[in-house]
């Protein structure tokens, strides 16, 4: 799998990226499990994994962290994402969103701990907060660059204005928004955001790249006439329904945020990259499910 510039100022990632935002800690998941999917994403060519401080309640980072610790590959060789600004209340009753600059310095410096690396590659606001003061933001940001904790920033589920206005008090560039897209939500096309991203000279991350297994499982009409024209369409390329769909994201210049624990479907995400749609399919599967 080739390495892609995410945007004009970096970093380099693989097409496909290993989110760990499926696993939880309900006592089944290991170091070791992770450590086999770890080493299956660099057999595949994916060296670029996706983290943030609350994934598995904020032990997925430390998991990974034991990996590093274990030198099972070299810190260069991968391209480390971690993400913060979802916090739960005391009683875990309410979720809700904080990117101030204290969080935001307490969540990095948690994140690099628990990973056990002196660096992030990009470090992202998970959400946009509605009370945070942008200029306080934008301030926190620039100083953990500044500071060689993170080498590039990030923002993941801003709008198209969300993302301007942070990006209006910042001298260094965001380099990248991951936003939900997939074949059963495709709004992120409709609404601007994907051109946007593109017109800052970056990539878009695309999380849920299967709708959440949707588009393998899901029984509504638009559900089951999406995979008859994937199966059809994934036909001419011998890409079963799954690669197909992962490759109708790439073709559109986003890079899939993998996230299953299924050893198979990692490896067709993965072997995705190497189906090359033509424009006629693509606009023949988008025809099945997008705004016309």
């Amino acid at each position: 799998m080739k390495k892609v510039s995410l945007s004009d100022s970096g970093p380099k990632v693989s097409e496909a990226i290993y989110g760990f935002w499926r696993w939880t800690d309900e006592g089944a998941v290991t170091t070791s499990q992770i450590e086999k999917t770890v080493n299956l994403c660099l057999e595949l060519g994916i060296n670029t994994f996706d983290h943030a401080d609350v994934y598995g309640d904020f032990t997925i980072e430390e998991h990974f962290g034991k990996i590093i610790k274990n030198k099972s590959f070299k810190r260069e060789d991968i391209v480390l994402f971690s993400k913060c600004g979802i916090r739960k209340s005391d009683d875990k009753y309410l979720t809700y969103y904080d990117t101030s600059r204290d969080h935001i310095v307490n969540s990095i410096n948690g994140s690099l701990k628990r990973l056990n690396t002196d660096y992030l590659d990009i470090f992202l606001l998970h959400q946009s907060d509605f009370l945070s003061d942008p200029e306080e933001t934008a301030t926190a940001l620039a100083e953990i660059v500044k500071s060689g904790k993170t080498k590039h920033i990030g923002v993941a589920n801003f709008t198209v204005f969300q993302h301007q206005l942070l990006a209006s008090y910042l001298r260094i560039p965001i380099v990248t928004n991951h936003i939900e897209l997939n074949l059963m939500n495709t709004t992120a096309i409709e609404d601007g955001r994907i051109d946007f991203i593109k017109q800052s000279f970056s990539k878009p991350l695309a999380w849920a790249p299967l709708a959440g297994g949707k588009i393998l499982n899901g029984t509504d009409e638009k559900a089951v006439r999406l995979r008859s024209k994937l199966e059809e369409i994934g036909k001419k390329y011998d890409a079963n329904i799954e690669q197909t769909a992962v490759a109708w994201l790439m073709k559109l210049g986003t890079l899939p945020i993998i996230g299953s624990l299924s050893e198979t479907r990692i490896r067709n995400g993965a072997s995705a990259s190497d189906i090359k749609l033509s424009h006629q399919d693509w606009y023949e599967i988008y025809q099945v499910v997008g705004k016309q």
